[in-house]
């Protein structure tokens, strides 16, 4: 077999060529299910296009899980001069956010933790979830189809484009915000501009809210603690007509779970508000809203226990790694698998001036160093064989 680092390198760079959309990861899963068995590790499926697998030591102890995510992202990759070897052969779609490394790596840890199998105390699983990029993910059907059963403890990292290289960044507590979709339809009385006091302008009415609900949300929320857009506005098709009504479509991300109930009661004051102001009593029935509320991945809030041993570890490890890294707006449906087991998730660094490997993730340019695979294996693999030897440091 290859040397480990070339090994690696390759894995990660095959995957890289043969990207595949959420939940259509058919050739990913056969090719993770192959190599494991190279590995001489069993596997099944799971959530259509996932893997499952476990690697059993020769002593009794408890069971550790540790997750990739193998999705990809529909973009068109650009050409560069790193990835000429590389690049992808699907037109059209790229591993634009690392999951080929994530895949890599812990089928590195896999090898490792083979070579390893007459040392272990307890069960390591591994996990290849679909689908994380497009909510509401493969992390919910994992677990629904049993892939945390007799699970003690979970892992995963993500490598990240706009953190340096060899740079590690674990958080007790929330890593990863909210991810939550809100669309508003408002009805009102279309008419001609002509005669305004006939009609009531749905437009006018969004406008107002546009403008008010970040105002209105600040005043309840942290600002430091959400953030809030708008991505859409759908309106009318005559330019001197007022339209009968308008869809309106943005999102929102917390790092609390509780403060989405917050701005969900402020979406619906301020709107409730705005019906009352726009009324008549000429017109019956309107104005009047619909107010849905998509909730996406929850807050991805590390295990504190967890997440304070494995710190002091990966100390020892690594020269740079920063326990109190300020949260990030992104989302992960790892958050769902810490809702059940204890464990943490951990962001690892790429970006390279040096070599060029500058892009942030979901870019059309984006790469990674792949120095960071073996520094993704050694974390993943350190901490999943140090908790087998000390649960107890780990869990309450």
């Amino acid at each position: 077999m290859q040397s480990f680092e070339k090994w690696v390198c390759e894995v990660r760079r095959e995957f890289h060529r043969n990207p595949e959309l959420s939940f259509h990861e058919h050739g990913t899963q056969e090719r993770i299910m192959s190599i494991l068995g190279e590995l001489g590790i069993d596997s099944r499926k799971i959530a259509d296009t996932g893997v499952i697998a476990e690697v059993r030591g020769m002593l009794p102890g408890p069971c550790i899980a540790i997750r990739s995510d193998t999705d990809a992202l529909a973009a068109h990759e650009v050409l560069s001069p790193r990835n000429e070897d590389y690049i992808s052969q699907n037109p059209g779609v790229m591993h634009a956010c690392g999951h080929d490394g994530h895949m890599a790596i812990v089928l590195g840890v896999a090898r490792m933790i083979m070579e390893k199998q007459k040392e272990i105390c307890g069960t390591v699983r591994f996990i290849f979830q679909p689908a994380e990029e497009i909510p509401p993910g493969g992390a919910a059907r994992v677990i629904e189809e049993g892939g945390l059963e007799g699970v003690d403890a979970i892992i995963g990292l993500h490598i990240f484009g706009d953190v340096d290289v060899g740079q590690v960044n674990i958080r007790a507590g929330p890593l990863m915000a909210s991810s939550n979709r809100f669309t508003v339809k408002i009805f009102g009385k279309g008419g001609h501009h002509a005669t305004p006091d006939m009609c009531i302008d749905p437009i006018q009415i969004a406008a107002e809210f546009i403008s008010s609900l970040k105002p209105a949300v600040s005043q309840k929320v942290n600002t430091s603690g959400h953030v809030l857009g708008f991505g859409m506005v759908d309106a009318g098709k005559q330019f001197n007509r007022s339209p009968d009504e308008l869809e309106l479509v943005g999102s929102f991300r917390t790092f609390d779970d509780n403060d989405i109930d917050t701005i969900e009661q402020v979406m619906i004051t301020l709107l409730d508000s705005l019906m009352d102001s726009y009324s008549n009593d000429f017109m019956e029935g309107v104005p009047s809203y619909d107010l849905d509320v998509y909730r996406g991945y929850p807050v991805l809030f590390n295990n504190p226990l967890f997440t304070e041993n494995a710190c002091n570890l990966l100390q020892t490890i690594f020269n740079n790694v920063s326990a109190h890294p300020d949260p990030i707006f992104g989302a992960e449906d790892f958050a769902y698998y810490l809702r059940e087991v204890p464990g943490m998730y951990a962001i690892i660094g790429t970006k390279n001036p040096e070599k060029g490997i500058v892009e942030v993730n979901h870019s059309s340019g984006f790469d990674i160093d792949e120095d960071v695979l073996l520094n993704g294996v050694e974390l993943l693999y350190s901490l999943a064989t140090d908790f087998l030897k000390n649960p107890g440091e780990y869990l309450e």
